[in-house]
This record gives structure tokens, sequence and C-alpha cells, in this order.
């Protein structure tokens, strides 16, 4: 199942799934690579840098297993894991997957409203945290419904809660593995709730094996000697899970757990070459910032094989930062909780084109399809779809058949983005559905008039939304982030204007543009349009 060939057509000739009938993510990410005393992962202590072997994790997820078996924890049962990147958090994920639970990863900064509701949406019978979380978690436990039994990984705050260390000494260091099929249920990320209520999309064990090949291209044939990932992601999310952390292990790649509190870019800079960090995913907010460090390659040592990046489009004036900065074209991917991975770049064996987001990842099969579920011809603007059955899917959301049975249709799964496939099977992304502006009758989509404004010198971040108007239906509004030392006059929101009128067309410029200090952002770094659509509609 390795990416193998000179050429994409020839990468995609030679790829052939392999998913066995059964399947356990704890032993292809740790149990098989236990005896060769690889490094697992690489984190920063008061006393420097530690490093945790694949063989300790091994250990220490044996007995965590066996102690949660004890507390009752069964097949099927699921574990809340609200945790930051550290090896405690691996730990939790291993010992869930070998008794055959269901890991629920939940975001440290996270409100208690959002804990609550994931916990009883899921119904979580065990919940691991630390003592920032234990607050949390103790100001809502009378409104848990399944009552969860809490671990602390530090002193716990309450005698009826878990110590961490306890149960891990009172554990067996060894520990039958549960037999599970790759279809059998591992993991539940929720989307990140752009609009409605967050949704629980359910992994199978399987689902890792078909994110491999949506790892291995944009980071140009991951993995290679002396490779080392880090993600500035959360793992509580798909990007840092799913693109990065279980990947990186079952190849045996070490990872550094590290999440900064506030994303620093010239600490990013600075943490890449101290651990000598050679690959990364980097959400293009991030990118965006340490664009605007000061002579990175004079100030900072570091030397990266890939980066890749996904959630938002680059754009040309990034990708060449990228090239300047760190030697290389960092490649951009495109995928969704339900269907990660499954449009990439891949610089080394691809012929890159501006705007694009690559062609299908070897293994998938994707079309624009039209309202009915039929592709359409190339050129043409539709729904982005990825043929069924597929092995990276999802199974299906957590108590939403009814939300599962439309993301479906007639054979293709919906991602709910429209975008156009070019003669050669590129692919560009226009917008979500609900994001497209329709303006005095031409559709726009917003990420080709941010793009171009990521280019004006006065610009640091913009997002771009439709608001109403009474002669256009809608017009296009530029919500801008302008650069430090900038002046925000007149002058300078006509110059923006004319700048886009002049780059794109007479109807895609922005007709109302509003100056401010930041911009809305889920937890996972994508800007949050909905936001600014409800905030316009509120001043109407």
């Amino acid at each position: 199942m390795t990416l193998v060939g000179r050429s994409y057509e020839e990468v995609c000739a030679n790829f052939r799934w392999e998913i066995p009938p059964s399947f356990n993510i704890a032993e292809a990410i740790c149990d098989r690579h236990a005896g060769t005393g690889k490094v697992a992962l690489m984190f920063e202590t008061s006393g420097g840098v530690a490093e945790m072997t694949f063989g300790q994790l091994q250990e220490r997820s044996c007995r965590l297993a066996n102690a949660l078996t004890a507390l009752g924890l069964q097949r099927g049962d699921r574990m809340g894991i609200l945790l930051p990147q550290c090896p405690e958090t691996v730990i939790a994920h291993l010992a869930a997957y070998r008794i055959g639970a269901v890991a629920l990863p939940l975001f440290t900064l996270f409100g208690p409203e959002a804990i609550e509701y994931r916990l009883n949406d899921s119904g979580a019978k065990v919940v691991v945290s630390n003592t920032v979380g234990m607050e949390k978690l103790l100001g809502i436990a009378d409104r848990l419904t399944a009552q969860p039994r809490l671990i602390s990984i530090e002193t716990p705050p309450d005698a009826n809660i878990e110590a961490w260390d306890d149960l891990l000494a009172k554990g067996s260091a060894h520990h039958a593995r549960v037999a599970t099929a790759a279809d059998d249920p591992a993991i539940i990320v929720y989307t990140s709730g752009t609009t409605g209520n967050p949704k629980g999309v359910l992994y199978a064990h399987r689902t890792l094996l078909g994110h491999l090949p949506g790892v291995e291209l944009p980071h140009d044939f991951f993995p290679q000697p002396g490779d080392r990932m880090w993600t500035p992601a959360d793992w509580a999310w798909a990007g840092g899970l799913m693109d990065v952390l279980l990947p990186s292990l079952f190849h045996g790649v070490p990872v550094l757990a590290k999440r900064l509190q506030k994303f620093d870019p010239e600490e990013a800079f600075a943490l890449i070459g101290r651990h000598g960090i050679r690959n990364a995913f980097m959400p293009p907010t991030a990118l965006k910032m340490m664009r605007q460090v000061p002579q990175p390659t004079k100030r900072f040592d570091y030397s990266m094989r890939s980066i890749a990046s996904g959630g938002e489009r680059l754009g040309e004036e990034m990708l060449e930062w990228g090239r300047q900065t760190f030697g290389f074209t960092m490649n951009e991917f495109y995928g969704q909780t339900e269907a990660n991975l499954t449009v990439a770049n891949c610089a080394s064996i691809m012929t890159l084109k501006e705007g694009s987001m690559g062609r299908p990842v070897p293994g998938h099969v994707l079309e624009v399809v039209d309202e009915e579920g039929n592709p359409v011809p190339p050129g043409e603007t539709g729904t982005i779809a990825v043929k069924a059955p597929d092995p990276v899917f999802f199974l299906r959301y957590w108590n939403r058949p009814e939300a599962t049975q439309d993301k479906f249709l007639n054979g293709w799964l919906l991602t709910g983005d429209t975008g156009h496939r070019d003669e050669e099977g590129y692919f560009w992304f226009h917008a979500r559905n609900d994001d497209v502006i329709i303006s005095g009758g031409y559709r726009i989509g917003p990420t080709e008039i941010e793009d171009c404004l990521m280019k004006h010198p006065a610009v640091a971040m913009v997002a771009v939304i439709g608001v109403p108007d009474k002669v256009r239906g809608e017009v296009v509004k530029a919500f801008i982030v302008p650069r430090d030392d900038i002046t925000v006059d007149a002058a300078l929101e006509d110059d923006v204007k004319a700048y886009v009128k002049s780059r794109l067309s007479g109807h895609e410029y922005p007709r109302q543009i509003e100056f401010r200090r930041d911009l809305p952002m889920t937890i996972t770094g994508k800007i949050r349009r909905k936001d600014l659509r409800d905030e316009a509609e509120a001043v109407q």
C-alpha cells in the first residue's frame, strides 16, 4: 500500500488498498514497533527534552488498559481524552484501542458547555484529564448523564477521582489486546461546528489506513530517513490526530508533543530548529503568521523536508514565501473530517497549478457532481464528491442516522463544497455551499477574492462574505486585519478595492470593507465566515 512511482500516473497505477479483515490501531502504531527501541515521542520538560520509546508506550498503555477494564470500561464504551499534546494522550488512546473502546478526543480549550455537549452526546463512561480539565469536569459533573469515571494525570483534586499513577502502578504490564475488525469503531471526532451543533464523526480502525496515502503524498513520499514530525494543531482534531500523530507512529516516525498555548510564530521557528523537525502539518493561519517573522533563515537554524497544509487555500504569494523560507514547495491537501485527505499536491511529481487543491490521492475516486449526484463535465461547477465505498470514510454520525444518510447521494459522499475539475483531473475549491455569494446573478466564491487580497502589501489576514443588498441581492464584503504599522484610512480602502477590481473583475471586488484587529476562528484554525455573516445580519 506504499506509494511508489516517478510520476503521479505511475504512483496511481501502482497503488492498491490493503485493508485486512482484522485490524487494531494499537497494534499498528505501537506494538509492532515495540521491540525496535525506536523513539516514538519527544517532549519538553522542566529539565529539558525527554523521549519515550514505542516499548515504553506499549507497557504503559497495557497497564492502563487493565486498569480501565477493572473500572468497568468495556468494548464499545466511549472514553473522553481531555488532554494537550503529551505522552499521556497517546497512552490513553492506545489503552482505549486495546480494549475495543472508542476514544473521544476533547480540546483542552473547550469551555464547560462544549465539553458537556460532547460527553453527553457520546455517553462517555470515562474521562482522562489534567488539573485544569478536572476543574471544568467537576463544574458540570451533575449535568453529565452517563456520570463518567474521572482519571487525573496530575494530583486529583477530589477523593472520587482516580489517580493516573496509581492506576498504572496497579495495572499489569501484560494485556491481551482484543481482536477488532477493521470496521469496528475506534474514535469519535466532533466536527468544529461551523453550522449548527457539532456532529460526532465515528471512525473505524481501518480509517487510519485510509489516511496513509493522503499523508504520504503531500509530504513527498513520507516517510524518509531522518523524518521527524510536528504540528501546532491539537491532537483532539482530525488534523492533528489523523494527519500527523497516528500516521507518523504507524510509520515509526518520532512525533514532537508540543502545542503552543497561543501560537507564537517566532517560537515555532525556534521549536522546529531545536528538535530537528523535518516534517510538519501547518494550518494556513499559522503559516501566514510565520510569514511576518523577519529574516527567519538568518535567525533560526532549521532544515525541513516537507510542509503540508490544508483547511484554507494558501495562494501563490504564500507558496512563494515557503520556497524562499524553507527551500521547497509546501504541498496543499484537501479533505474533511468525514472523508479526509482525498485530494493533494505533491510538487516532486506533479505540476502545480495556481489555485488548485491538486489531484485525487491514490486510492480515492473524486468527481464534481450535480444535484442528482451525476458527474458534471470538466470546468463545470458542482459539489465535490468522493466515490463510495472508501477506506478513509467515517462509519456514521453518532446518533444522527438521517444526517448520515443525507451525506451520501447516488453512490457518492457529498463534501458540501462547491468546486470544479479540469481535463487533467485537478480540483479547484470554490466555497462551502453556504459560503457562495450570489451578486447580480453572479455566483462568487470568497476564496479567490481572499487569495487576491492576501497579496496586497497592507493585508495580514482576510475573510470575505456576502451581505444583503437591495439592488444586487448580495455584495462582497471583506473583513481585513491590516499588517502592523499600517494606517487605516479612506485612501487604503479605495486602494484595496482597486487592487481587487484590477486583478479579478469588476463584479468581484469588495464593495464593503471593514478593518478589524482579528477574525473569528474555529478551534481548528479556520475562519468562521458564518459568524461574520451573523454579525452582518445583526446590523441590517
